[in-house]
């Protein structure tokens, strides 16, 4: 026959897993753990509960089908009551019941069960258990609970001589919980109750409050309080002034510390690693040196402090002195020093000194981890050397090691710099199978790589399947795929993508303006590049210089200079200054319309407002000497920025490079190009295609041959230009088979020829009356089925049909029928 009381509850009885009460069920009035009021019914199922479980097998009444059914039609006050009875007759049995009832029927405790159960653990010394139930309390609890949970446990236990321990870790717990302000109000409270909360308790508060200056008064608290701080007090002490940047009292700190005891070799080394991590490493080795002194020994991290140290500062000499002092003082190396010496190697470039590191680490014992591969991965990565990087992700794999997602976007990343995105892509499907989620940096990463290439599309796709993994898109994201629509010159795409950004409020700031601006600008699109600008004004978004700029250079390359110069008086008005892009942009304009005199206005402007001319802004001047003839004047001005410590690039060079040829003086212009190579600047296939020009159009047919013979021999690339140059040339002076040969050259080159090259040789060879050789030609280009046109066919049939002594032949006219450009009443 079941108990009276299952008879009561069973027509309430609910699932075993739903907990009936609400940790905030209840609240306690006095120290009494029952109601004054409480009912018989209610007492007598206490006591059958308390009965059942104070015998000698509680684990199996638990296990019981009638205490299933019974407790969850208990109410808070029922259980609080079983379970304080038991702590005073069996506790053991009171714990196993509270655990049963939390693990098993998912029931949710109330403040009073569970600060009765700290209390059996703080009875008991078990602080490990006690913090376990606080810190589930805490967190149930939240934010701002400390108030009301200090009077609950001073009300109901303050006579209890564990209600201080209770109390202290508490504040404890709420500290490690980051709810710090709720463990300053527990401190408080144990102050005004005459407790004194523990150097442990302090200390967590000093750790989280490491960053503010409520951390100098925890420590002066605790030499209020008369209390001792230990050696790990004063290094979170420290710690905590050099997170502050306050780096000369952190010192002062130690120096103190060391007259008043004897200091730790934690707190140097906390003093160290700060020193170390703002790249004061010499000053961290004064340090090092005083603990010696001192007496203290270093240990292997005070070692990899420092050795990091000087790896970061490059310093690696002095940091593999310091490893070998390790071994000298008996401090092995371990697998951190090693890495660490390796990664400051990579940092340098030096990936042999790197694998030198790693074959002394396999030498003393010590196995490469993940953080080795790693790090080696991002060497070779650093020095483009991509492919040797993947030979090393392959070698950990069999290692048994799998990559994380530091290591695959550091290779994904070096993949896409080198035009591989494709095979980046395969990483990533690669980082799904091994159940490797990717997050937000390697999205961004391929995104951009995508982008980069050209493939915008499946750019795009790539962003909603982030989207749809809830990985919220940064800015990173959004400006790669606005920045590849513009760059691909699709505008509506570029438009319909930034105002879904614009509607969803993603756009916060200028820089995606000045992408859709720029794209506007370059494609002449000046009227829709200005609405945008007139619409970030609206919206209160300042403009940028660089905004500033973009529309000046798109004015200027629309031909609308009175636009430009009016848009460059507007830059003070919004509260900037003109910079040497703006002043260049105008320059280069003046400069193509040869108003030389504006150029040397803005010149006199740019002084006046201490802006310092580039090398552009020089090139700029020069172009403008160049395309009036004054060479002299751009010789000069070229000497001018090598003592001005301006570096001219290739593009200085070849405009008076150009300039010489236009004026005929070839010898000037092959002086300027081995003073190029003087000066370590490579000379390009453009800076080539100029000379061989310049000796074409000036009559040096024999050293345009002799060129194009030694830049090959070189290996030294040309474009189809320089090729077609010296053809047309070799046309116009009459050598006809020099130029059928060059124009084989041509082919054999693999440029991509279209029916405007083979025009050109042909028009000129039937002018010519090189009919055998325009056969050869022609057939070449019918070879390979590049499409004709009307003007082509005729000039054809007009060369072989006004020669009498040469007959079209009926192969070349068949092809011409058949092709519709002849016919047949023509004959």
């Amino acid at each position: 026959m079941l108990p009276r009381h299952l008879l009561r509850c069973n027509s309430l009885r609910r699932p075993s897993s739903i907990s009936l009460s609400p940790s905030h069920f209840i609240s306690f009035a006095s120290p009494s753990i029952l109601p004054a009021d409480a009912s018989n019914s209610e007492l007598s199922a206490v006591d059958e509960v308390v009965a059942q479980l104070s015998g000698w097998f509680p684990g199996k009444v638990m296990r019981s089908g009638w205490m299933e059914r019974l407790v969850p039609c208990m109410s808070s006050e029922e259980v609080e009551a079983v379970i304080e009875r038991l702590g005073d007759k069996k506790p053991e049995s009171a714990v196993a019941f509270f655990n049963w009832l939390r693990d098993e029927v998912g029931w949710k405790h109330g403040r009073k069960s569970r600060f009765l159960v700290c209390h059996f653990w703080a009875r008991r010394g078990n602080v490990k258990e006690l913090r376990r139930v606080l810190q589930e309390m805490v967190v149930d609890e939240g934010t701002g609970s400390a108030p009301s949970l200090c009077d609950l446990l001073w009300n109901c236990f303050r006579d209890w001589n564990s209600t201080k321990l209770v109390f202290d870790l508490m504040a404890f717990t709420y500290s490690r919980c980051e709810m710090v302000h709720d463990s300053l109000y527990v401190i408080a409270k144990m102050k005004d109750y005459h407790f004194q909360a523990s150097i442990q308790t302090y200390n967590s508060l000093m750790h989280h409050l490491r960053r503010t200056d409520l951390m100098s008064d925890i420590y002066e608290e605790i030499k209020s309080n008369q209390m001792t701080p230990t050696q790990y007090t004063d290094s979170i002490f420290i710690h905590g002034l050099c997170e502050q940047s306050r780096f000369h009292e952190a010192i002062s700190f130690q120096r103190e510390s060391r007259t008043r005891d004897s200091p730790s070799t934690v707190s140097y080394n906390t003093l160290m690693s700060a020193l170390c991590n703002i790249g004061y490493a010499d000053v961290a080795k004064s340090f090092f040196c005083m603990m010696l002194k001192c007496g203290i020994s270093p240990d292997s991290y005070s070692y990899n402090i420092l050795i990091h140290g000087l790896g970061v500062a490059g310093s690696m000499e002095e940091a593999l002195e310091f490893t070998n002092d390790m071994e000298r003082n008996g401090v092995s190396p371990d697998t951190v020093t090693y890495n660490i010496l390796a990664k400051g190697f990579c940092l340098l470039g030096s990936m042999d000194g790197a694998l030198d590191v790693i074959q002394r680490m396999t030498l003393s014992g010590c196995n490469p981890d993940l953080v080795t591969y790693t790090i080696l991965i991002f060497g070779y990565c650093q020095i483009g050397m991509v492919n040797e990087s993947l030979r090393l992700r392959g070698e950990m794999i069999l290692m048994g090691f799998q990559l994380n997602q530091v290591g695959y976007s550091i290779l994904l990343s070096s993949l896409c710099k080198a035009k591989r995105v494709d095979e980046a892509m395969l990483l990533l499907y690669e980082m799904k199978a091994s159940d490797l989620q990717p997050d937000i940096v390697i999205f961004s990463i391929l995104i951009r790589g995508l982008c980069m290439q050209g493939d915008v599309l499946r750019a795009v796709e790539l962003y909603n399947e982030m989207c749809s993994h809830r990985i919220c898109p940064n800015s990173y994201s959004h400006s790669a795929i606005l920045m590849g629509f513009c760059r691909e010159g699709k505008m509506t795409e570029a438009r319909v993508f930034f105002n879904s950004l614009d509607e969803n409020h993603l756009i916060d700031d200028i820089v995606m303006y000045n992408i859709m601006i720029d794209g506007y600008a370059k494609l002449g699109l000046m009227s829709d590049a200005v609405q945008l600008f007139q619409k970030l004004c609206r919206k209160g978004i300042a403009p940028s210089i660089i905004t500033f700029n973009i529309l000046i250079f798109g004015f200027c390359k629309a031909g609308n200079l009175h636009e430009a110069r009016n848009l460059f008086s507007t830059i003070r008005r919004f509260g900037l200054e003109p910079n040497v892009v703006s002043y260049t942009s105008l320059m280069n304009a003046y400069s193509q319309n040869n108003w030389m005199g504006s150029v040397f206005q803005q010149i006199s402007k740019m002084k006046a407002a201490h802006v310092e001319p580039t090398h552009i802004t020089y090139t700029v001047i020069i172009k403008g000497y160049c395309n009036l003839g004054m060479l002299k004047e751009s010789l000069q001005l070229l000497n001018d920025m090598y003592a001005k410590k301006h570096t001219p690039d290739q593009i200085t060079y070849n405009t008076i490079i150009q300039g010489c040829c236009k004026a005929g003086d070839m010898g000037k212009a092959f002086q300027l190009h081995n003073d190029m190579l003087a000066h370590n600047i490579q000379p390009g296939p453009v800076t080539y295609n100029i000379l061989m020009n310049g000796l074409c159009i000036n009559g040096y047919l024999e050293e345009a041959d002799n060129l194009l013979i030694t830049l090959e021999k070189q290996n030294i690339k040309l474009t189809k230009n320089a090729y077609s140059t010296l053809i047309k040339a070799h046309c116009v002076k009459g050598d006809v088979q020099k130029s059928v040969t060059l124009f084989h050259q041509f082919l054999q080159k693999g440029f991509d020829v279209s029916i405007r090259d083979y025009s050109a040789v042909i028009n000129r060879l039937c002018k010519r009356r090189s009919l055998h050789e325009v056969n050869i030609i022609f057939r070449l280009l019918l070879f390979q089925g590049i499409s004709l046109d009307h003007h082509l066919w005729n000039v054809v049939y007009e060369a072989f049909g006004e020669d009498d002594s040469h007959c079209l032949e009926l192969d070349l006219l068949a092809k011409m029928i058949k092709f519709g450009f002849f016919h047949i009443d023509r004959l």
